[in-house]
């Protein structure tokens, strides 16, 4: 795994490229944690036991909103590169 670059098109037209390393998705019950490169990996090791690496990796792993706060925080003040991205969900119309 290596830092992925993402092209970001945002409305007004206006191309960027950004380098991400862990992706937060909001869920309902939490937030789901995504590592997107090898610094995004060892860091989110540092972070949690050892016998969560593997969920981790796999993207399987979901935390308390508060929790991924906190943890948002201090990777970001670690200098590791954070997306979050809000999942769109469909309710059903009765």
């Amino acid at each position: 795994m290596s830092t992925k670059n993402i092209i970001a098109i945002v409305l007004n037209g206006h191309i960027s490229k950004f380098s991400m390393d862990i992706r937060l998705f909001n869920k309902r019950n939490g937030t789901q944690l995504e590592p997107v490169s090898v610094h995004g990996v060892l860091w989110l090791q540092t972070h949690f036991e050892s016998n969560h690496w593997e969920s981790i990796c796999d993207g399987l792993v979901i935390i308390p909103f508060k929790d991924a706060e906190m943890l948002a925080e201090d990777a970001l003040q670690a200098g590791i590169s954070l997306n979050f991205i809000n999942s769109l969900s469909q309710i059903d119309k009765f």
